[in-house]
């Protein structure tokens, strides 16, 4: 592999396992709005295009208006920005890769479809010694993945080529996100979509731990 200098990593099911907390959540904001609740799993199909994306999908198929997706974002909003990190945690060798991708000298970032607020918590919370180029969530009038915009974004702040960037995520929007933007992709599975998915979508190596990872750059 040729050498890379810049690591840019999806969050919800690749550095953190968020899917309780997201999925307790968006259920206390559906029945809070009389309608029904979801399992925990089903979540895993309903994350990864952002906020309103995931709620419309957790609607009922007559009920996925406007409307009801504001009415829900706000309950929705208000009780994860307190309760998200009640289950969450960083799945395993996590805190070790991006440590040791910093020890090397390799600049990391994060590019997510969760909203700026809660993107920059749970980035704080949970890897507070890793000092990231950018951490970049859903913000306004900013295209949110699979469109390339926030991976071009942190290449200028980088100043690093796509060719020297690797794009690491769970889902088939994050190998999109990836090939839209000319670097090169890592598919994870111990996230929340399976193997099949990131391979339909093009990701040019999966992996199924953090060590993986390492091998690779190491190459």
């Amino acid at each position: 592999m040729q050498s890379k200098k810049l690591v840019i990593f999806d969050l919800d099911g690749t550095l953190l396992n968020t899917i309780s907390d997201l999925a307790h959540s968006a259920n206390y904001a559906l029945e809070k709005n009389g309608f029904p609740r979801h399992p925990i799993e089903a979540y895993k199909y309903f994350v990864g295009n952002g906020i309103n994306k995931l709620l419309e999908r957790a609607l009922p198929d007559h009920e996925k208006t406007e409307k009801n997706i504001l009415n829900i974002r706000n309950v929705f909003q208000s009780y994860y920005d307190t309760h998200n990190m009640e289950y969450t945690e960083p799945y395993e060798g996590i805190p070790e890769l991006l440590n040791s991708l910093q020890s090397k000298g390799i600049k990391i970032a994060v590019a997510s479809n969760k909203y700026q607020k809660a993107t920059e918590k749970l980035i704080s919370r949970y890897f507070s010694e890793i000092k990231f180029i950018a951490v970049f969530g859903q913000r306004e009038g900013i295209p949110i993945k699979p469109d390339p915009a926030v991976v071009l974004e942190i290449l200028e702040i980088a100043g690093i080529p796509a060719t020297e960037t690797i794009y690491i995520g769970d889902s088939g929007v994050d190998m999109q996100t990836a090939s839209n933007s000319g670097v090169m992709s890592i598919g994870v599975t111990w996230g929340f979509r399976p193997r099949s998915e990131l391979e339909a979508f093009g990701a040019v190596h999966i992996v199924d731990s953090t060590k993986e990872i390492l091998r690779l750059m190491d190459r």
